[in-house]
């Protein structure tokens, strides 16, 4: 059975205190949204522990936005799994379109990160997902079966969440027609070997668009940017209607 997970990505957003604001906000908005959503929220290292003492015994779960593929080791700036379990980390996004375009991400290094992760216990978000470059030249499909094909060799895929964003789409307010997006959601779907991934849509999704994005059947959730910063909207996208 597919799961639904809605997450927000708060990207390089929000200090502690501006964190522990947006719960006192957000968490009485989200008690009683549906038991088989899962809510998540992804926010900076920093922002992690003090996250987690103020969301402890709550329904919500915390990510993190990236992780490093080693347990420990020479590797300045970066974080590991175990210390991510730690602090109540249960999810992390790897590979998103900004760590590929800013910091050199690479399909390879998605593959170390997502199998780290789950040997640790977390669940990764795999984001996917083309350039407006390459949806023009209709090589949307193949750009993202070859995200698929190398960043999840030796990957469980009973323990992982899949992104589908558009990169031209995140951050623009240009949203992928809802149709477009469960078609290429199906497709990532075509070539996972359990059907029973969740497979989220991201890409400028907003408390106005949410109801119809997640009435689409391929659909499982979606990996929200900018409107997981403000807690009515966010809790708005939780709690959209089916």
């Amino acid at each position: 059975m597919r799961k639904i997970i809605l997450a927000g990505n708060w990207k390089m957003f929000k200090t502690q205190a501006e964190t522990i604001e947006f719960v006192q906000g957000f968490k009485s908005l989200v008690d009683d949204a549906p038991v088989d959503r899962d809510i998540v929220l992804c926010v900076p290292f920093t922002d992690l522990a003090i996250l987690s003492k103020t969301l402890h015994g709550s329904r919500i779960q915390i990510g993190a936005q990236n992780v490093h593929w080693a347990e420990n080791g020479a590797y300045t700036g970066e974080i590991s799994a175990t210390m991510l379990l730690e602090i109540g980390v249960r999810y992390v996004i790897i590979g998103h379109s900004e760590r590929r375009q800013f910091f050199g991400e690479t399909n390879e290094t998605v593959n170390f990160r997502l199998r780290a992760a789950q040997v640790a216990g977390l669940k990764p978000i795999l984001c996917v997902g083309e350039t407006k470059q390459e949806r023009d030249a209709g090589n949307a499909e193949a750009v993202i079966f070859e995200q698929l094909a190398k960043g999840l060799l030796g990957v469980d895929q009973t323990n992982l969440v899949i992104a589908y964003e558009p990169i031209w789409a995140i951050g623009t307010g240009d949203t992928c027609e809802v149709t477009e997006a469960n078609r290429i959601c199906g497709a990532i779907r075509s070539k996972l070997n359990n059907s029973d991934v969740p497979i989220q849509y991201g890409g400028s999704v907003k408390s106005e668009n949410i109801d119809q994005i997640m009435a689409q059947p391929e659909i499982d959730g979606a990996l929200v940017g900018g409107a997981s910063l403000e807690p009515e909207m966010f809790a708005r996208i939780v709690n959209y209607k089916a």
